[in-house]
């Protein structure tokens, strides 16, 4: 580690491997022992930690001030590395079998009163309070091992990237604004007033022109921004790897993408196997409720409507007169010990899914039914979803679309509380063969699941305009554990193609050339077939690190509220730059939020 002998000569990681060497050491006092006439200093830096010992038989005045230090005080020390006895080793941590005896010492920043605990992780100050004192938060050795496999698995997806003939090339951060599904951030011009920049959702347009350029293979770790309504594991800042090639199919990205995914697990200690499992779009969703399923196990979504329609249950024969369809899952080994009042309190949790009302039953040893229902309602329930002694079953009665999201979102919440996702398990997976568009019933248009930029399937151009909500896009999501770290197309190469997109989504030619005509005038003059991804850097650290929230990945957080309490952003700013900009402030309408 760089750093110069005024302060170091060594590391305190390095201290395992330097018995006998006279040493120099800095870093923060981690933790401090007074055993009488000896004081014991955990002493910690980026590399780890090391036991000093300091002897007032040795040097009494850095004894005396030991006995003074406060957690986290800045500290340098001379001594010498010796072994400790058998009995006092630490088998935990990598100097465990050595200490330094100190003869000489210096304090170098004396440390304040801290607003929460360094040395114990245990202790979990709010939210808030540890983003305020990020860089407090970020000396506890859990959050800086993240920042170092964070920067470990950047470096390692530019070797991969590298290696496979891509060009590392950054794209603008002051951009125009375009519809790309979320809001834009936007940036007032000073030089160009009434004139506003965007910041990026994504590199989308120019690693599409960069293809046009003939660069051929690009990539780049990108900043992407997007102005959206917060929620607990969302960041309106977060970073991706972007990758995009030329001549190439599905099949040729995907390849890519695995290659790059099994390396970085692999830094990380995690053995991925390659090629990955395949879904479809719509056999996820018919089998797990979702588009990203989470495969470390099964309690897959099982169809009762037929049964349902013959149960004599009047709440199921008049859902299916009606079209609706009935749809459960089985809970293997979960019901057993569950009370009548955990078992109605799985109603209320349906119900906050978006279902009306849930049906649940537990099979007993003998094979009988207790139920929120009469048992003889479910006549022929168990044979046909396959349930058993002590397993317990929930049934939907919904649209198909309600049906199966209830289920999906019900599914991860009971596995999880009932213990039925192992741990240590990686599971992934490739959905396939997305729709092209879904219709949006408030706005009566076709929206694309995607962006406006990705390929029909060539079998279905035909559908854009007499079937759009056939036409199968060539789009892929990677996902891993159950949730989307990635996700790309094949572009759309062909402008008249484009332009049938555009129009089937409600963008005529004049808003088309208004805010693509620099896309348009770029495929008339010889693009290439092309096709990328974007994965999530934020999310895969996480995943692979085994954290809970972007956050605890990311070296400068906002709350889930999307604000910085370390800087205080957002914030107003002075009467003179609104002036310089030529902008002002104007109060919303009477009756409405700002």
């Amino acid at each position: 580690m760089i750093g110069s002998a005024i302060y170091r000569t060594h590391t305190c990681g390095d201290t395992a491997e330097a018995v006998g060497e006279d040493v120099r050491l800095s870093g923060w006092v981690h933790r401090r022992r007074d055993h009488g006439g000896l004081i014991f200093i955990d002493l910690r830096d980026r590399s780890g930690v090391v036991q000093l010992v300091f002897d007032p038989a040795v040097d009494a005045d850095s004894h005396a001030r030991a006995g003074r230090f406060h957690p986290e005080d800045v500290i340098r020390v001379d001594g010498t590395v010796v072994e400790r006895d058998q009995k006092n080793r630490n088998p935990n941590i990598p100097t465990g079998d050595v200490e330094v005896r100190v003869r000489a010492l210096e304090v170098l920043s004396a440390a304040d009163p801290l607003p929460f605990s360094v040395e114990d992780e245990t202790q979990e100050a709010n939210e808030e309070l540890r983003i305020e004192y990020r860089y407090l938060e970020t000396r506890r050795p859990r959050r800086l091992r993240a920042l170092e496999m964070r920067a470990r698995l950047a470096r390692a997806t530019r070797a991969v990237l590298d290696d496979e003939g891509f060009l590392e090339i950054e794209t603008p951060i002051l951009v125009r604004s375009t519809p790309e599904g979320a809001r834009d951030f936007i940036v007032p011009s000073r030089l160009h007033q009434g004139s506003w920049y965007a910041l990026p959702q994504s590199p989308q347009l120019f690693k599409q022109l960069l293809m046009m350029g003939g660069v051929e293979r690009y990539y780049q770790i990108t900043r992407c921004f997007r102005d959206e309504d917060f929620r607990a594991d969302r960041q309106p800042e977060f970073t991706q790897i972007d990758v995009e090639a030329s001549f190439v199919e599905q099949e040729d990205v995907i390849g890519i993408v695995e290659r790059l995914l099994v390396t970085l697990a692999a830094e990380a200690g995690v053995t991925l196997q390659a090629p990955f499992p395949r879904m479809t779009f719509h056999e996820a969703m018919a089998r797990f409720g979702t588009d990203r399923p989470d495969l470390r196990f099964g309690c897959e979504i099982v169809d009762w409507t037929e049964g349902a329609a013959a149960s004599g249950l009047g709440i199921f024969e008049k859902a299916v007169a009606s079209g609706s369809v009935v749809r459960g899952i089985v809970f293997p080994g979960s019901g057993a010990g569950l009370s009548r009042k955990d078992l109605d309190g799985l109603v209320p949790l349906a119900q906050e899914f978006g279902a009306r009302g849930l049906v649940w039953a537990v099979v007993d040893e003998s094979g009988g039914l207790r139920a929120s229902v009469k048992a003889e309602f479910l006549g022929g329930l168990t044979e046909a979803v396959g349930a058993g002694s002590g397993d317990l079953v929930c049934l939907v009665a919904d649209g198909e679309e309600t049906a199966l999201s209830v289920l999906g979102a019900l599914r991860l919440r009971l596995a999880e509380r009932f213990g039925l996702i192992p741990e240590d398990t990686w599971a992934p997976l490739w959905v396939v063969d997305f729709p092209l568009v879904e219709w949006n019933a408030d706005e009566e248009r076709w929206d694309p699941r995607h962006h406006p930029f990705t390929a029909p399937r060539p079998q279905d151009v035909d559908l854009l305009d007499a079937d759009p909500g056939a036409v199968i896009a060539q789009a892929y999501d990677v996902v891993l554990n159950g949730l989307e770290i990635g996700g790309g197309s094949i572009r759309i190469h062909d402008r008249d193609v484009q332009q049938r997109v555009f129009g089937m989504i409600g963008v005529d030619d004049e808003e088309a050339d208004e805010k693509f005509g620099f896309l348009l005038r770029a495929l008339r003059l010889g693009a290439p077939p092309h096709g990328g991804v974007a994965l999530g850097f934020d999310r895969l650290v996480m995943l692979l690190l085994g954290e809970r929230s972007i956050r605890d990945v990311i070296a400068f957080p906002k709350t889930s509220g999307g604000h910085d309490p370390l800087t205080g952003a957002p914030a107003p700013v002075d009467d003179r730059q609104m002036r310089d900009l030529g902008v002002r402030l104007v109060a919303p309408p009477e009756g409405t939020s700002a």
